[in-house]
C-alpha cells in the first residue's frame, strides 16, 4: 500500500532507520506523543504493511497486579503530585460577562472574562492537555530570520529557505503530570493560512523542548522550523493533538 500521511510516512522512515524500536524511544525520536505513535503504528500494521507492534511485560509483576499486591521498587517510585490548588472564589456573573465598571470591557458585550485563547508575542494563555492537564503555554519570542543560528549549528539552509526559532515556555498548574513533547504540534501559520509543522532539528545555543511538564513544573525551549524566503508568517499556533480544535491557543504576529 501507498503511505500517503506525512506523518506516518515520518514514522516509517525513522522506524526504518532501526528496524527495532520501543514506542517511546521513536515518539522521541519525531518528537511525537507516545500515544499518537503507538496509535498510527497499530492502524499501520492491520492496512498490511510488513509491521508488528509488540508489547513486552514482566508476566509475575502483571499477575501481582492483578491480584493487588504489586507494588513499584523503591527505586521506580514518584513522589505523590501536589494537591489540586483550593477553588477560585465565585465570580460575579456580571462582571464575569461585561468586566468591571467604568473599564473598557464593560461596554463591550461580546468581550468575555474566560480563558483567552488567542493573543500576541509575550502572553501566557492558558491550555488544556487531552487527559485535562492544566497548562499555561507562554510564547516568549519569535526569531525571524534565524539563518546565523542554524548555521552555527551546522546545518546548511537550501537556496531559498530562511530559518524560524520560536520559544516557547510551559507551566503545569495542575495535579495531573503532561507526558508529551510540549512544542509536538505548536505551528507557524502563514499569511495565507498553511500550517507549517516544527524541522526535525535543534540547536546547541537553543536548547529543545523535552518530553513531559510535571505539575507544579516549569520548562521552556526552541523549536526550529524552515520556510520558503518569501514567506510571511503571520502566527504560532499550538495544540495539544494534531489537528486545531477547541483547545488551540493562538499568537498573532500581525
Amino acid at each position: 500500500m501507498a503511505v500517503t500521511d506525512p506523518v506516518d510516512a515520518r514514522l516509517l522512515a525513522a522506524l526504518a532507520e532501526v528496524g527495532k524500536i520501543a514506542v517511546h524511544e521513536l515518539a522521541a525520536k519525531v518528537g511525537m506523543d507516545p500515544r499518537e505513535v503507538a496509535y498510527r503504528l497499530v492502524a499501520l500494521s492491520g492496512s498490511g504493511l510488513p509491521l508488528l507492534v509488540g508489547v513486552e511485560s514482566d508476566p509475575n509483576g502483571l499477575r501481582a497486579a492483578l491480584a493487588g499486591a504489586w507494588a513499584p521498587p523503591p527505586y521506580g517510585r514518584v513522589a505523590a503530585p501536589p494537591p489540586p490548588p483550593p477553588p477560585p472564589p465565585p465570580v460575579d456573573p456580571v462582571l464575569s460577562t461585561w468586566g468591571p465598571p467604568q473599564t473598557a470591557s464593560w461596554a463591550r458585550g461580546d468581550r468575555q472574562a474566560a480563558v483567552r485563547q488567542a493573543g500576541r508575542v509575550g502572553d501566557a494563555l492558558a491550555a488544556t492537555g487531552l487527559d485535562g492537564e492544566q497548562l499555561t503555554v507562554r510564547l516568549l519570542e519569535v526569531q525571524d530570520p534565524a539563518d546565523f543560528l542554524f548555521g552555527a549549528a551546522g546545518y546548511r539552509l537550501e537556496p531559498g529557505e530562511r530559518a524560524v526559532v520560536v520559544h516557547t515556555e510551559v507551566t503545569n498548574r495542575g495535579a495531573v503530570p503532561f507526558g508529551a513533547l510540549p512544542d509536538n504540534y505548536l505551528e507557524l501559520v502563514t499569511a495565507e493560512g498553511k500550517a507549517v509543522p516544527k524541522a526535525p532539528v535543534s540547536l546547541t545555543s537553543r536548547p529543545p523542548h523535552r518530553i513531559g511538564v510535571r505539575p507544579g513544573e516549569t520548562v521552556g525551549g526552541h523549536t526550529v522550523y524552515l520556510v520558503p524566503e518569501s514567506t510571511r508568517i503571520a502566527a504560532v499556533r499550538w495544540s495539544p493533538r494534531p489537528e486545531p480544535d477547541e483547545r488551540t491557543l493562538t499568537w498573532s504576529l500581525d
